[in-house]
């Protein structure tokens, strides 16, 4: 069940190995240990495997992005929020799709979602709207010799010798 056990499971297990040097996080959509897997779970952990690559890229602090400038231009006791460079390096800032950072009351009047049903909205919008892209033949043609070649050592398909007994591959 995804909920927030699984939640945290999930960030602990990818963030502190990415934190480590690690660039493969292992289980995205699985739970219960691997035997269930859930799509929209693997949207809700696409969303923080996206939060961690940005995290552990580091976060720049330069005389830039701590706005000097703009500090001594605004002066003190003045207004930042409306300030250009404010807007500029809050939009660099990783971005989330799926939680909800509005009030309670905005939240409540956009129909009260969880996070969870609302990953698997954006699943079902995936399934119905996403085109993948087209691989080159080359890779096509990579791919189709791979699984000949497989087929032929195993006795199945295309690739079998005509005559052999073929072999069942579950």
């Amino acid at each position: 069940m995804a909920d927030y056990q699984a939640g945290h499971e999930k960030v602990m297990t990818g963030l502190l190995p990415a934190l480590a040097g690690a660039n493969v996080i292992y289980g995205l959509g699985m739970l219960e240990m691997g035997i269930t897997f859930d799509l929209a779970q693997l949207v809700l952990d696409n969303e923080a495997a996206r939060m961690m690559r940005y995290a552990v890229q580091g976060i720049p602090v330069t005389d830039e992005t701590l706005s000097l400038d703009t500090i001594n231009e605004v002066g003190i006791f003045s207004d930042y929020l409306s300030h250009p460079e404010t807007h500029k390096f809050m939009r660099s800032q990783s971005q989330a799709k799926l939680i909800d950072r509005t009030m309670r009351e905005d939240w409540e009047a956009a129909g009260s979602t969880d996070m969870y049903q609302r990953a698997r909205e954006e699943m079902h919008w995936i399934l119905e709207n996403h085109k993948p892209a087209e691989l080159p033949e080359s890779v096509l043609s990579e791919v189709r010799a791979i699984v000949a070649g497989a087929e032929a050592e195993l006795g199945v398909g295309e690739g079998a010798q005509s005559g052999a007994k073929k072999k069942s591959v579950a």
